[in-house]
């Protein structure tokens, strides 16, 4: 039986009996290709509890069930891992880490020069310069710190961070936002009340794993409110050929 050039899905042959199983065979890879989106691809070994049609990019040094499959998409369907080996210029969306990928024919890399929050320079083989700029919203959660879900890309060296509140912060009479090795890197004695803004720029610093904001609380814990966080960086790509 003979497959589809790009995304593998079986045909049918002539005269085939239980068509159904090819069909639906090629219904699952379509479910877990189309409108790429994973929820992340910083791991190496499956997550201990998927939830069904949850789609990861494999990191590398693969283990467990997906060793083997590291920079292919795994995607939890009918209750087992299927792995699909991508294809030069498929594209994704990483949940985790707030922003696009690309396929580049070796390995996933951020988006392109001019596409995705991000432009810059790209030479013939695929090196590239290029300054990137992570925005999202954080739902702020009772307590003294919050970590945001959409972190600083890995090997990102950042210039800064930029925000607003949008949702009166609660509990606090202002706060910090950095890392966690170092709480207020970014910004001290921001204002609570809708509307208050930050403009945080730093040293570069670089980051070697993907890095989560840390939101730290004064003069009080945190018991609400909402805010919007845009990261500044500089990412770097290495030549494919």
């Amino acid at each position: 039986m003979s497959d589809t050039t790009h995304l593998g899905l079986p045909y049918l042959e002539a005269a085939q009996a239980q068509k159904h199983v090819t069909v639906n065979e090629a219904l699952r890879r379509l479910d877990a290709l189309v409108q790429l989106s994973v929820k992340s691809r910083a791991l190496a070994a499956p997550p201990v509890s998927p939830a069904e049609g949850d789609r990861y990019i494999v990191a590398a040094g693969a283990s467990g069930a997906w060793t083997g499959a590291a920079g292919e998409v795994a995607s939890w369907t009918d209750g087992a891992w299927m792995f699909l080996a991508p294809d030069k210029g498929w594209r994704a969306w990483d949940e985790n880490a707030g922003g696009f990928v690309f396929y580049n024919g070796a390995s996933w890399a951020a988006e392109p020069a001019g596409s995705g929050g991000v432009a810059g320079l790209t030479s013939a083989h695929g090196a590239e310069t290029a300054f990137g700029l992570l925005e999202a919203e954080h739902t702020i959660t009772a307590g003294a710190t919050n970590d945001t879900s959409f972190v600083i890309p890995d090997r990102a060296i950042v210039f800064g961070v930029t925000g607003r509140v949008l949702t009166a912060i609660t509990g606090a009479t202002s706060w910090n936002v950095g890392v966690a090795a170092d709480a207020s890197r970014y910004a001290t004695g921001i204002g609570v009340g809708a509307g208050s803004t930050l403009i945080g720029p730093s040293g570069p610093v670089t980051y070697w794993g993907p890095t989560a904001l840390r939101l730290t609380a004064a003069g009080g814990s945190f018991t609400g409110g909402k805010v919007r966080l845009a990261i500044h960086y500089l990412a770097l790509t290495g030549p494919v050929s």
